[in-house]
C-alpha cells in the first residue's frame, strides 16, 4: 500500500469511519502473523500470539497519535507484545547455533520410507520449519532485528523507532546477526552451500515427531503473493546470504481461524465503542 494511501485510510479511521477501520485492520492481520510466527517459530504459538497482537492495536487504536506511521505504529506495538511473550516462555530451553549445528548433523542420510511425492511435501515442510528455528538461535532482540531489517526490510531510523534504541545500535546488532547467520548457513544449510540437504532429514525429523505426514503445519498454510506482503515493507540497503534466503521466505496468509476471530471482534458491540471513541476525538485531527 503506499503510503498516502495508507495516511488516507488513517485519517479516515481516526475520523471514526467505522468500515475504514475495519479495512485497516484487515491490511496489517498478514503483517501481524508472518511477524509473529518468525519471531516464535511455530505456526500454532504465532496464530495465538497475533490474536493478541491485534486486540491490542484494536483496544489501542485510540491513542494513536501520529507522532510516527501507523505502520510503525504497528510494528511497536507486535514487536513489545511478542518480546514479552517470549519473556513468558522464559522456561522453555534456549536455542544455540552450537546445539542446532550438532542436531544437523547428528543424521545424514536419504529417506526410503516415503514415495517421492510425499517425501517431496515432507522436505518442504522440514525446510520451512528448520529456518524459522534457525531464528530461534538469536537472542530475542537479536531476532527482532533480524527479522524487521532482512525480512520486511525495515531500515535503521525506523528500526531504531520501533525498538527505542538509536539507528547505529539497530545497524550494528542487524550486522552482526546476519553475520552468525551467514556462517551458520554456509556450514550447514544446502541454501547457504551448507552440508544438510533436507531430504536427508526426514526420517529422523519423522522419528524425533517434528514432522508428521498428513500435517503438516506450513503446508497447509495459505501463502501470499510477494507484492501483497511488499505493500508494508520499507526499502533495504544490502543484500548478503543471510538476508537473501531469509527475504526470499515464503509469506503466509492469516489462518482461517485468525480472519474468522477478526470478523466478529470487528462486528462486537466493542468494536462500535471503539468507533466513538475515535469519532470522539477527531476533532483533534481536523
Amino acid at each position: 500500500m503506499k503510503t498516502e494511501q495508507m495516511k488516507n485510510r488513517v485519517d479516515s479511521s481516526l475520523r471514526g469511519d467505522q468500515q475504514t477501520i475495519e479495512n485497516l485492520f484487515i491490511s496489517v492481520q498478514d503483517l501481524v502473523y508472518n511477524l509473529s510466527l518468525r519471531m516464535l517459530g511455530n505456526p500454532t504459538e504465532a496464530q495465538d500470539a497475533s490474536q493478541d497482537i491485534m486486540v491490542k492495536i484494536f483496544t489501542h487504536l485510540s491513542t494513536y497519535r501520529r507522532e510516527s506511521s501507523f505502520t510503525t505504529w504497528v510494528y511497536r506495538l507486535a514487536v513489545n507484545t511478542l518480546l514479552d511473550y517470549r519473556k513468558k516462555q522464559s522456561g522453555r530451553p534456549e536455542l544455540t547455533f552450537e546445539f542446532f549445528g550438532a542436531d544437523i548433523c547428528n543424521v545424514q542420510q536419504e529417506s526410503n520410507a516415503f514415495e517421492e511425492e510425499e517425501k517431496a511435501e515432507l522436505a518442504e515442510e522440514l525446510k520451512c520449519a528448520c529456518t524459522n528455528m534457525m531464528l530461534q538461535c538469536l537472542d530475542n532482540r537479536s531476532r527482532a532485528i533480524f527479522i524487521l531489517g532482512t525480512m520486511f526490510r525495515i531500515d535503521s531510523r525506523t528500526g531504531g523507532e520501533i525498538l527505542d534504541i538509536t539507528p547505529e545500535s539497530y545497524r550494528q546488532i542487524l550486522s552482526r546477526s546476519r553475520k552468525k547467520m551467514s556462517e551458520f548457513l554456509k556450514q550447514y544449510c544446502e541454501v547457504g552451500g551448507g552440508i544438510c540437504r533436507c531430504s536427508r532429514r526426514i526420517d529422523y525429523a519423522y522419528k524425533q515427531g517434528r514432522i508428521i505426514p498428513g500435517k503438516l503445519e506450513y503446508l497447509k498454510l495459505q501463502t501470499l503473493p510477494e507484492e501483497q506482503i511488499e505493500e508494508t515493507k520499507e526499502a533495504m540497503e544490502e543484500i548478503d546470504i543471510a538476508s537473501e534466503t531469509y527475504g526470499r521466505m515464503t509469506k503466509y496468509a492469516s489462518p482461517a481461524d485468525n480472519r474468522e476471530f477478526l470478523i466478529k471482534l470487528l462486528s462486537s458491540d466493542q468494536f462500535r465503542s471503539v468507533g466513538a471513541i475515535i469519532q470522539s476525538r477527531s476533532e483533534g485531527f481536523e
